[in-house]
């Protein structure tokens, strides 16, 4: 992968990044000869990298291919490659094997979990056991044919070990898993100074169920809708809205995985969590640019917003535009105005005061206190997460057990000292401390040897909650996710048959009327389905439940009319 060994070398443009290679500058290469290398990975002027890009603005799939156009230019007689294929997507793959089996009088060593990659280009197999080396000539399925107990190699199964990831709990107001805790709608999303948007009119939701594989060409725009979805990123002004049930937690590991620990390899695995969680909030959550309030925002919440509270004389609910200091962290459900209300500080006043003042969101909304609404709403989630398990050195450990990191690694050694597959445990530990509704993961099949991803797959399977991928592996893919979002062309194609999309059909087909009987009450009247319709519903229920046995989940059990 491409490293920076400095924060300038991200600023480095492609062609210059060639060039400061100090092997590199010893050959004194021909420009011309560096561009047509360049040309032939695909970095032209109407492709999403180009020449003239900087590199720390390249995705992980650009990244990976300037990687390999410095180890062509190089004309080396030894290669040595670490996960070639990691942030390549399929017509990428297939060109790096292409070209490793074109090479001739040249050696390759390559360290890959690509099973695909190493059975159809290397020729020899080196298997580390014990602590020794052991070489096996022919491929990876001949080399398994001599040892079944290698198998897992092409399984998305482990029989060494399982991964278990925690309990997101119950939401409030969400009673099946097809109902969406988290959507994009109509959202548009340019790149500073970029002559056009990067992704147009994209709308996505998630659910409790929600299997998803987000796939595309490398520089489609997978990581970024991803970052617009989680909040790293503001769409364009008008563009449409993010939305996010107040008390659904997301955890995310980011394409670049390690960029999550980078500022803490003197830390242990232990340390790292318990650092980021301290305070019963999440050190990430808060630095992300949504959360961060600007000149705008501070200058619209000056304004008077309308505040309720019970008048003292009277003993009477009152209310009165006044002009808002600042939110506490106290919330409730208002079930007449059918919206939830925040606790607030009016300014001039003090914080535990005898009368408590009270806000609606959709007018704290209104009156610019969004982010700070959504701040509240991202600390209460996590504190309530906080409760059911607390943040001891002794649970973390635990934790960071059930992800595959024993405690000589967790708990006994730096970050720093641990390989890159420990290091994505380490960061989907301390993405799922925070027990997650929903998990979004960008690449997780990176740095994994075959045995994790079988573990990962499993606690995927088994997980209560929803889930988000960006994956090149079809095999992980196809075995896990029915629903597929596929990026073309700066627009979004949702395909497969998603939990909710199914759940929302039913609904639509419940034929709830409504009546006001003679007091002036609303009533529910459910009309009689036809034969026709009872048997279409019934087609539905059954395609439901097939989904939720594949996924381990029990069946809905509903009776006819109420389904």
């Amino acid at each position: 992968d491409v490293c920076f060994r400095s924060a300038d070398d991200a600023d480095f443009t492609v062609v210059d990044y060639i060039y400061q290679h100090p092997s590199l500058k010893e050959l004194e290469l021909d420009r011309d000869e560096v561009e047509k290398t360049l040309d032939g990975l695909g970095f032209t002027d109407d492709s999403p990298a180009n020449k003239k890009s900087c590199v720390g603005t390249l995705s992980g799939g650009w990244r990976m291919k300037l990687a390999l156009a410095r180890a062509m230019l190089l004309k080396a007689d030894i290669l040595l490659l670490d996960e070639p294929t990691n942030h390549l997507d399929a017509y990428n793959v297939k060109w790096v094997e292409d070209w490793l089996t074109s090479l001739e009088g040249v050696t390759a060593v390559m360290v890959s979990h690509d099973s695909g990659l190493l059975d159809r280009v290397c020729n020899n197999i080196l298997q580390i056991e014990d602590l020794k080396l052991h070489l096996h000539k022919g491929n990876l399925s001949a080399f398994v044919k001599k040892r079944p107990d290698c198998k897992s190699y092409f399984e998305l199964k482990s029989e060494k070990f399982k991964f278990k990831f925690p309990n997101p709990g119950r939401l409030e107001g969400i009673n099946s898993l097809g109902k969406k805790i988290l959507s994009m709608n109509n959202i548009t999303f340019t790149y500073p100074g970029a002559p056009k948007a990067q992704l147009n009119n994209v709308s996505v939701q998630v659910s409790l169920g929600s299997r998803v594989a987000c796939v595309g060409v490398n520089g489609a725009g997978k990581s970024t809708m991803i970052k617009l979805l989680t909040g790293e990123l503001e769409p364009d002004a008008g563009s449409g809205e993010v939305w996010k049930h107040p008390n659904c937690r997301v955890g995310y590991i980011a394409q670049h995985a390690f960029h999550h620990i980078e500022k803490h390899l003197e830390k242990t695995a232990n340390e790292y969590i318990c650092w980021r969680y301290r305070n019963g909030n999440d050190r990430e959550e808060l630095k992300k640019i949504t959360n961060l309030v600007n000149e705008e925002d501070m200058e619209a919440m000056k304004k008077p917003v309308r505040v309720e509270w019970f008048d003292d004389a009277s003993g009477e609910p009152t209310s009165a535009l006044k002009v808002i200091e600042e939110l506490t962290e106290g919330r409730r459900e208002n079930k007449q105005a059918k919206d939830q209300e925040y606790e607030v500080v009016l300014k001039g006043s003090k914080v535990g005061g005898n009368i408590q003042f009270w806000c609606l969101r959709k007018n704290l909304i209104k009156g610019g206190w969004e982010k700070v609404v959504k701040d509240v709403d991202n600390r209460i989630a996590t504190r309530a997460a906080m409760f059911a398990n607390p943040l001891t050195q002794v649970n973390v450990k635990k934790h960071l057990a059930d992800v595959g990191l024993e405690e000589e690694f967790s708990t006994h050694m730096q970050i720093g000292a641990l390989s890159g597959g420990q290091k994505v445990k380490v960061v989907l530990a301390a993405a799922l401390w925070n027990r997650p509704h929903i998990l979004i993961l960008d690449e997780p099949t990176n740095y994994l040897d075959r045995d994790s991803l079988g573990a990962l797959a499993g606690a995927i399977r088994e997980f209560e909650g929803g889930v988000v991928m960006i994956t090149h592996n079809s095999q992980f893919c196809d075995d896990l996710c029915p629903v597929v979002w596929h990026l073309e062309n700066h627009t979004l194609n949702v395909k497969g048959d998603a939990t909710w999309m199914n759940q929302e059909k039913l609904e639509d087909e419940k034929q709830v009327l409504t009546a006001v009987d003679k007091f002036g009450n609303t009533i529910e009247i459910k009309k009689k389905l036809s034969a026709k319709e009872q048997k279409k519903r019934d087609k539905l229920r059954k395609k439901i439940n097939k989904q939720r046995k594949k996924q381990g989940l029990d069946p809905l059990d509903t009776d006819d009319d109420d389904f």
